[in-house]
């Protein structure tokens, strides 16, 4: 298997664009990720196909997740070390424009930021996670 190469902005021929109305998200994930999981995370990702959904970059401690088609970004998030190994997200904002992302449910949000990190960018099964996601998606 090849060793996965870091994304960058400059890896993309399609723009990604910034949040325009950014709001803080209160509902952060509580998962403490571990330095493992940041040095895959912090890889970033670049989407293969229409099927893929999201483009991610790492720019220091902030992961910025990007709609693949759109380019739009829709969660700026900032990881910091926590004193026994590992990181936690410590902050969040979220695009509310609503011509760029029609969601504004805080809840949903949370989970949805962190069902992106932990099944789509670390290959988790995550089924809890889809679980209570597949709750918040049906209010």
């Amino acid at each position: 298997m090849h060793a996965r190469q870091r994304v960058t902005r400059s890896s993309f021929t399609h723009p990604l664009l910034p949040i325009v109305a950014p709001q803080p998200l209160p509902a952060l994930p509580e998962r403490i990720w571990s330095a493992e999981d940041w040095a895959t995370l912090e890889l970033g990702h670049e989407s293969g196909s229409m099927e893929e959904k999201w483009d991610v970059v790492a720019e220091g401690d902030v992961l910025f997740l990007h709609r693949s088609w759109t380019g739009f970004c829709i969660y700026e998030v900032t990881l910091a070390p926590v004193t026994d190994g590992g990181r936690r997200i410590v902050s969040a904002v979220v695009e509310r424009s609503p011509e760029r992302y029609k969601k504004a449910d805080d809840e949903y949000d949370g989970a949805l930021l962190e069902l992106v990190l932990t099944s789509y960018l670390l290959g988790e099964s995550a089924l809890e996670l889809r679980a209570r996601f597949q709750e918040l998606s049906s209010r």
